[in-house]
């Protein structure tokens, strides 16, 4: 069997929010209004088709749910479920939602109504109201049942056989160097690609999403300041790339078209809304949810080593008041990048020496602090630095490494 679920193969494949990136606008805007549910309160399988496909996901949420990769906070777990449980409409009861530690912008409801959320979606939420709205979206992929349409359309298109095989090469090259024993499972390429939607699928979810996130009394325009983030952070990590906007979060992307849905998103949302009604992003709510998970979060993501998908997060979740947490991992982003010819140990320091002058700021800040003093020379000021660091992590693994620098 499965018991650890694979990173690539999870990215790689899955329709989601973000693999919906790759697919573009519908030509013509489906109009919130007319997108009601396909389903109910307790659904279950009808067509045998449908039944043999919830058969298959009820072992895939197994092998999920008992993944090493899936964040055992039930904390958060009740959070998500209770969010889910408002923007899931009349099927919310029998929605259950993972969150898996993976630092990439992605979720993905599946056929039986389990759905999978990326750590590195809720790092760069700003909101509550925010992160409803990406869940909103994939509850609509459930409530419109696009994943038995989809896949009866891919069966009418494809011999069934040639599709398990090329499913089956999904998993294996979705996977990478990330592969996991998940991806034994050849079926399950087929499975990522089936929730890889079309076009009109996808402006379906975005129509209904919208109208499930104002129902809910969150502000509807959360989905497009979501899409206008998104693309934000990838024309800043083409930048630094030297490459053009283009990240494929599909192995069966096509030309996207982000500007256009975000446009179709806004309109979308002042249909929506009624005159009079307050509507709230949550955003307090939404960073006590997060106040334990959020420096791991962080670290993920500039980890990745990409310094300008992290620098554009930081700057984003800045908007809402720099603290030193986010400074210290402006510091971590060009220390890890480490270009000399591009000043990055300058940039670096002077993250660390901002992140410092915060109430807020990680032991580590003081530590990497006194590392840049060090090297610049002062060396005082270096040693007030780690005594500083000495005093909030004493038991640091690095500690005695650390006092024999302070006496020296």
């Amino acid at each position: 069997m499965m018991p650890q679920l694979s990173r690539r193969a999870l990215l790689g494949g899955a329709g989601t929010l973000a693999a919906a990136l790759s697919t573009g606008a519908a030509n013509a805007r489906i109009l919130p209004k007319d997108m009601d549910p396909l389903i109910g309160p307790g659904y279950r399988a009808v067509d045998q088709d449908e039944k043999g496909l919830w058969q298959l996901m009820e072992r895939v949420e197994e092998e999920v749910s008992g993944s090493n990769l899936m964040i055992q906070d039930d904390g958060l777990k009740r959070y998500l479920g209770d969010l889910i449980g408002n923007v899931g409409g009349p099927a919310a009861r029998d929605m259950r939602i993972y969150l898996a530690r993976i630092p990439e912008f992605n979720a993905m409801m599946f056929p039986t109504g389990f759905t999978v959320v990326f750590s590195g979606l809720l790092l760069r939420m700003r909101n509550e109201a925010q992160l409803a709205g990406v869940i909103a979206h994939e509850s609509a992929h459930f409530l419109r049942k696009h994943q038995i349409r989809q896949w009866r359309d891919m069966r009418r298109k494809t011999d069934i056989f040639s599709f398990l095989a090329m499913g089956a090469g999904v998993a294996g090259g979705a996977a990478g160097i990330y592969a996991g024993d998940l991806i034994q499972l050849a079926q399950f390429g087929t499975i990522l690609s089936l929730l890889k939607y079309n076009r009109t699928l996808e402006a379906e979810a975005d129509a209904m999403g919208v109208r499930l996130l104002a129902e809910a009394g969150y502000d509807p325009m959360a989905m497009s300041e979501t899409w206008e983030q998104l693309i934000g952070e990838l024309d800043l990590s083409a930048k630094y790339r030297r490459k053009r906007r283009d990240r494929d979060f599909s192995l069966f992307s096509t030309h996207p078209s982000p500007d256009s849905r975000m446009a179709d998103l806004k309109i979308s949302a002042a249909e929506v809304r009624q005159p009079g009604k307050t509507y709230d992003a949550y955003r307090e709510r939404y960073l006590g949810a997060l106040k334990e998970l959020r420096p791991t979060l962080l670290d993920d993501q500039v980890k990745l080593n990409d310094p300008g998908a992290s620098q554009y997060i930081i700057d984003t979740l800045a908007k809402d008041g720099w603290n030193g947490l986010l400074r210290f991992h402006e510091g971590e982003i060009w220390r890890l990048r480490n270009s000399q010819s591009k000043g990055d140990e300058t940039r670096a320091a002077q993250g660390y020496a901002a992140a410092v002058m915060y109430p807020d700021a990680p032991p580590d800040a003081w530590r990497w602090h006194g590392v840049m003093l060090m090297k610049q020379g002062r060396a005082g000021e270096a040693r007030a630095a780690f005594t500083r660091y000495l005093q909030m992590s004493p038991n640091a693994p690095d500690a005695a490494l650390v006092r024999q620098m302070v006496a020296g």
